[in-house]
């Protein structure tokens, strides 16, 4: 199954762009006839067959339509602070697309070690993990927030922020409740501030242990993001 990312479809022949089109013919070496399959990354699948190979302008013809194809039970937002190298955060997005979430907020913390990210860099790499594990939905990547910015918005879910107090012992799977739509906060290396946790808490988040163990920034946010899989694929 070869799965082409085209946000802008709208009618039952559609063609891909020209590094789509290049990957289709000269990388995967599809041809007129073959099948492929189209998201516009909303939810919807489309099974489709090539009309016209081109490596600048290859052309398919949509038979089929799959509507909400692998729509969950809910919703996850992970608002996780950009990491001192970017390329951990990166990793991040790649995994947390394969398991699955559906909305992704970089925040800008007290402690935090970076305050800008490359938004197109981490849009392509969200694409190509949607690509490549099947996916028809593509996760939203929101513009960066300061972190009292964001627990003022208003993010709908449970609402939980992952803290590393050692007086801070009930853990993410004890809270949440399967099928409820879940927000997350994950700090920088150097945590959230005491300032920071007290304004979570005023705004109705709930402080979570994330394990025994010390994780990295992008470890602690994949854990929430398999803990919340889990929990809803039993």
């Amino acid at each position: 199954m070869h799965l082409f990312y085209t946000p802008d479809i709208e009618s039952d022949i559609y063609s891909l762009n020209e590094e789509e089109s290049l990957h289709c013919t000269r990388v995967l070496r599809l041809q007129k006839g073959d099948e492929v399959f189209l998201t516009n990354g909303k939810g919807n699948l489309y099974k489709a067959f090539i009309t016209e190979e081109n490596k600048k302008q290859c052309f398919v013809k949509i038979v089929e339509t799959y509507h909400d194809y692998g729509k969950r039970n809910y919703r996850l937002h992970i608002a996780v602070a950009p990491t001192k190298n970017i390329d951990r955060i990166e990793w991040f997005l790649e995994k947390a697309t394969e398991i699955g979430i559906d909305e992704i907020t970089p925040i800008i913390c007290e402690h935090s070690e970076r305050r800008n990210v490359n938004m197109d860099r981490l849009n392509r790499v969200i694409t190509s993990a949607m690509k490549q594990s099947l996916k028809a939905y593509h996760p939203i990547l929101n513009s960066k927030k300061k972190f009292d910015e964001f627990i003022h918005s208003s993010a709908k879910g449970s609402k939980f922020i992952g803290y590393c107090n050692d007086e801070t012992t009930v853990k993410l799977k004890d809270l949440y409740k399967r099928g409820n739509d879940a927000i997350i906060l994950i700090g920088p290396e150097g945590d959230f501030s005491e300032t920071e946790i007290r304004q979570a808490k005023e705004n109705g988040y709930l402080l979570i242990n994330m394990g025994k163990n010390r994780y990295r920034t992008e470890t602690a946010a994949l854990v929430a993001c398999h803990t919340i899989y889990l929990m809803n694929d039993e």
